[in-house]
């Protein structure tokens, strides 16, 4: 019996890892095509224009600079260029007063990975400059001398940037996908608080608060994702008159991290709470309320800010101020029936969250302060 549930486990297992494959790879066929072609054309210009003999760095640097990678472009390719061009000087310098050899090669790659840390964070430009300054030592220079490689990579990552610019994806695509993962988390982080509080169950408010803190590597990403589809913007004409949009986006995903931030500390206080049976049963009950109707505005939020469409889009944001300020009109210790002090507490750290909301969905932060109740 235990074998058989073993064998199901796993072909449910291999099914699903096939089926998110196949997805995978159909999303992928577009950035693939331009990969393949970017990489072709910068070896052919490379070999047949420049007169350079198996230019592979031209192709190499070009994957590279394009990738998969949410890092913006336009980075990848200075690290890319300025990574081989100092890794040739440096393995050309140490090769001469060191000579050739395997330990010599040894002691220029750490030297090497030494000075990128020192010079700059980015992972791609430590393998580039390592990676140069070793080949320096361990093979004969191409003919055309040694930065002929430096000369192929930069050319590979002027046909990335030309891809970029000429083949753009829509820049909005991915954060909006973003913000819809990370609205969608914040939701339900607010629906197990409000479950927590209506079944006095500490442990699944501990529980959301653990869902808050995992939210973290989502606005993360979320950040270099916008700062690539800024760059796309910037560069590619088709998609400049979209930069205010992205501009948009990123305020609100500032206004949406705080209110992360915001939620893990209400989880918190809310723990302790229901421990100490803080709250009676009416202001648990208006409290368990208002955390369902704010993760039902915040949800309306998210098909604002990831509704492709403009009019749809102004609609839906327009649906959430007027929730989120109906709400916030409630958020007073009174008129939610809260009478100690402790049950108080957590009436007042929900009002920075719902300021934060509110501020995403475009209400001024004066404005936002100013719809809660006086105290």
């Amino acid at each position: 019996m235990a074998s058989a549930n073993g064998l199901s486990a796993s072909a449910r297992f291999l099914r699903g890892r096939v089926r998110t494959g196949f997805v995978r790879s159909r999303n992928s066929i577009l950035p693939a095509v331009q990969m393949t072609a970017c990489a072709v054309g910068a070896y052919a210009f490379a070999e047949y224009v420049l007169g350079h003999t198996g230019p592979l760095f031209a192709a190499t640097s070009s994957l590279i600079a394009l990738g998969f990678s949410r890092d913006p472009r336009l980075r990848r390719v200075v690290e890319v260029g300025l990574g081989c061009t100092i890794g040739i000087v440096v393995g050309d310098l140490l090769l001469h007063w060191l000579g050739a050899g395997i330990w010599q090669a040894a002691v220029v790659l750490l030297f090497s990975i030494l000075l990128a840390r020192f010079l700059d964070s980015g992972t791609i430009f430590t393998t580039q400059l390592g990676l140069q300054s070793l080949l320096v030592v361990l093979l004969p220079a191409p003919d055309g001398g040694p930065f002929t490689r430096s000369i192929d990579a930069i050319v590979g990552g002027i046909f990335a940037l030309l891809v970029t610019v000429l083949i753009p994806k829509d820049p909005r695509r991915e954060p909006r996908n973003d913000v819809k993962k990370l609205l969608h988390e914040l939701a339900e982080v607010l629906r197990e608080c409000g479950s927590a509080l209506s079944s006095s169950d500490s442990t699944q408010a501990w529980h959301a608060l653990i869902r808050g803190r995992n939210c973290q590597p989502l606005v993360d990403s979320m950040r270099q994702t916008l700062r690539a589809s800024g760059e796309v913007a910037t560069l590619a004409p088709a998609y400049r008159r979209h930069r205010e949009e992205l501009d948009r986006m990123e305020q609100s995903l500032d206004y949406i991290d705080l209110a992360l931030r915001n939620s893990r500390v209400f989880a918190r206080r809310l723990t302790s709470a229901i421990n100490h049976a803080a709250l009676s049963d009416e202001a648990t009950q208006n409290i368990a309320e208002v955390l369902q109707e704010t993760a039902d505005a915040v949800d309306e939020l998210s098909l604002g800010l990831a509704e492709a469409h403009d009019g749809a889009r102004r609609a839906h944001l327009r649906t959430t101020r007027a929730d989120l300020r109906e709400i916030a009109g409630r958020l007073h210790p009174r008129l939610l029936d809260v009478q100690r002090l402790e049950g108080e507490t957590v009436v007042m750290l929900f009002r920075p969250l719902m300021v934060d909301l509110l501020e995403a969905a475009g209400v001024d932060s004066g404005e936002a302060r100013d719809i809660l109740p006086p105290l």
